[in-house]
């Protein structure tokens, strides 16, 4: 918790600097001793989080597979792709007429994505958007003023992974309204947040908390709005429903301890249909 408060108070792009000299050696040392993992970018670059990034992106495929109406053929959008994770998942089961659009506001990401999975996948898509994140991307531009740059009724699943949990109440409810207009009739949005009924459970964690309270939200740092946001559940489900979704399952995830690790991921899981 200590030194997650010490990189939110570094300058955006300071931070990309400081993750790729703290990973350069191991970096180094993989790139001359091992063998080279295809479509695995270097520890340095990976910029959303800890973990196995090859065996995160499966664990995403498995709960698309499981909680959406995902096929081969599928045309599915990734908000806030990040640095390729589950695109490159997708890779191994979306076939050629499937198709993947994502988009994102880290250049490096987007970059690695074209030059690493689209060379080799046509059919995959990646975008970068300017758009202001205080944890990821400083711009000009409000997420509240982004429009989906895709037809009304097109997409069979949408997804986004750790991305509302970077976000401010309005620019969820806004993407919400976005996602809706592009998806079909019947197809099926999953994404991924941090949602409490009470208090305690935001403070549960002693290594994971939300100490600053607000109307529906709390945050982990008041200074950096994106670092992580938790909603109160039952405002979210109002949204939710007044956009127009049908909420067809939450999976809680094990971040506020009250739920198993073995059976759930960190974060809660909502699974809509329009």
């Amino acid at each position: 918790m200590r030194l997650r408060k010490i990189y939110y108070k570094l300058p955006i792009k300071l931070r990309y600097v400081v993750r790729r000299l703290y990973y350069l050696p191991i970096d180094i040392w993989t790139g001359i001793f091992s063998a080279k993992q295809e479509l695995i970018p270097p520890k340095g670059k990976i910029f959303i989080g800890s973990g196995d990034f090859y065996k995160q992106g499966q664990n995403h495929l498995e709960y698309l597979k499981k909680y959406t109406n995902i096929t081969p053929s599928s045309k599915v959008l990734d908000v806030g792709f990040g640095i390729g994770r589950t695109a490159v998942a997708l890779t191994s089961f979306l076939d050629k007429n499937g198709v993947y659009y994502g988009f994102d506001v880290v250049a490096s990401g987007v970059d690695w994505c074209k030059k690493n999975i689209t060379k080799k996948f046509s059919n995959f898509t990646f975008d970068l958007v300017d758009v202001n994140n205080d944890l990821y991307h400083s711009s000009q531009n409000s997420a509240e003023s982004i429009r989906f740059d895709y037809k009304n009724n097109f997409f069979d699943v949408v997804f986004l992974f750790s991305v509302f949990t970077h976000m401010e109440l309005t620019e969820i409810e806004h993407y919400l309204k976005e996602i809706y207009n592009v998806m079909k009739p019947n197809s099926y949005c999953l994404a991924t947040f941090f949602l409490y009924d009470s208090d305690s459970e935001v403070m549960n964690n002693k290594d994971f908390q939300f100490p600053f309270k607000y109307t529906n939200y709390r945050l982990m740092d008041a200074k950096v709005k994106g670092a992580n946001i938790a909603i109160k559940q039952e405002y979210l489900l109002d949204v939710i429903g007044q956009i127009g979704f049908e909420n067809k399952k939450l999976i809680k995830g094990y971040w506020s301890m009250t739920h198993s690790k073995d059976e759930n991921d960190f974060q809660d899981i909502l699974i809509l249909r329009k």
